[in-house]
């Protein structure tokens, strides 16, 4: 290849990527879920897409997700901490007892869980979208322990008592005003199909030159009664508004929902009530076919003093989410890692998600 090639393609390049985007170059928020044990189980309304999809077509969307959660109280971590020296070990009878003679509240998550979410999108006008989403849960033994260790131990962050533990392990341990109980060393279930949602999605509302608005109602259906982990056996009804901003190349979203969660009875009762969300992005084509995409979300927790005064529970949820999305043909590729931020002990250490759609 001569110089003059070289310099044809390097400008061609950097006509491709100075080239304003069009409409169609973006494709909104990441749909990532909130992947929390601790309201993991209610309805979750995922940021509104921008995909193309034509009036009388469908689009198929599949997502991948998996999460890390490592969190406890204080004085748990305390102990742990304590224990570390003595190296690893399964949480066992004599543990449980040295947490439940800690003074005051007191409790323990460690668990990685993996979900798979298919989302069938129809668009009945060109402003008018309904969609399905069917999705599946596994509560495994994980991989990520190692990796995140490793982390903390390069940036000379607190190990959070994680080397007293065994490696890739299940453990729920609460002592709370509202709730006592134990499960080490395994998850009570390994998995299986949770509540099916639905929604619809009325789309394109102008506001003013360069803002758009969208409206979507949704539903949790509780199909098959409780099931412990995997469904409250009760339905869940959210409403969300979406503001978006598009440039030249780049978009910013403002994304605001509510969720009537009816309650559950995972790990502790909840009360029914309202769950607020907010999330806020700020996507960037880097060419035409990928964009770059950083998100921030916040929501309440679904504890109350009811059922816990600990403010690790009781405190808001903040997690930011990094990654992009790439475009072949009719298909859509994304990658989005979520971690917490502020409150470290109330949502996942690290989450992952991987997504394809397919456009036909």
């Amino acid at each position: 290849m001569n110089l003059r090639d070289s310099a044809l393609k390097l400008m061609a390049l950097l006509a491709l990527i100075a080239a304003p985007a069009t409409a169609d170059d973006f494709h909104g928020l990441l749909p990532a879920r909130d992947l929390s044990p601790f309201g993991f189980l209610r309805l979750d309304m995922r940021p509104a897409h921008n995909l193309s999809i034509e009036p009388g077509r469908w689009a198929l969307e599949t997502e991948f997700a998996t999460q890390n959660t490592w969190a406890m109280s204080e004085p748990v971590e305390r102990y742990l901490m304590g224990l570390e020296s003595g190296g690893r070990r399964p949480l066992g009878e004599s543990e449980l007892a040295a947490i439940r003679d800690l003074p005051g509240e007191n409790y323990l998550i460690d668990l990685e869980m993996s979900a798979v979410d298919m989302t069938l999108h129809y668009r009945f006008s060109p402003h008018l979208t309904g969609y399905l989403v069917t999705s599946a849960v596994t509560y495994d033994r994980g991989f990520l322990d190692s990796s995140i260790e490793r982390f903390h131990k390069v940036f000379g962050l607190s190990s959070y008592g994680r080397p007293a533990a065994g490696r890739n392990s299940v453990n729920f341990i609460y002592d709370l005003k509202s709730a006592t109980l134990a499960n080490l060393g395994r998850s009570p279930t390994s998995g299986g199909l949770l509540d099916p949602t639905i929604g619809l999605r009325y789309s394109g509302i102008q506001l003013g030159r360069t803002w758009q608005l969208s409206l979507e109602g949704a539903i949790k259906l509780a199909v098959d009664g409780e099931r412990e982990m995997l469904s409250t056996g009760r339905s869940d009804y959210g409403l969300q508004a979406t503001a978006q901003w598009r440039g030249g190349r780049q978009a910013f979203y403002a994304n605001a929902s509510a969720v009537y969660y009816s309650g559950g009875e995972f790990l502790v009762r909840h009360e029914a009530q309202i769950v607020p969300t907010l999330i806020v992005g700020y996507e960037y084509a880097l060419t035409a076919n990928t964009n770059l995409n950083i998100q921030g979300h916040a929501s309440t927790s679904v504890y109350s003093h009811s059922e816990t005064d600990l403010e690790e529970l009781l405190g808001n949820k903040y997690q930011v989410t990094a990654g992009f999305r790439h475009r072949r043909d009719n298909l859509l590729i994304s990658f989005g890692l979520t971690e917490n931020v502020q409150n470290i002990n109330n949502t996942p250490d690290v989450g992952f998600q991987l997504g394809v759609t397919w456009l036909p």
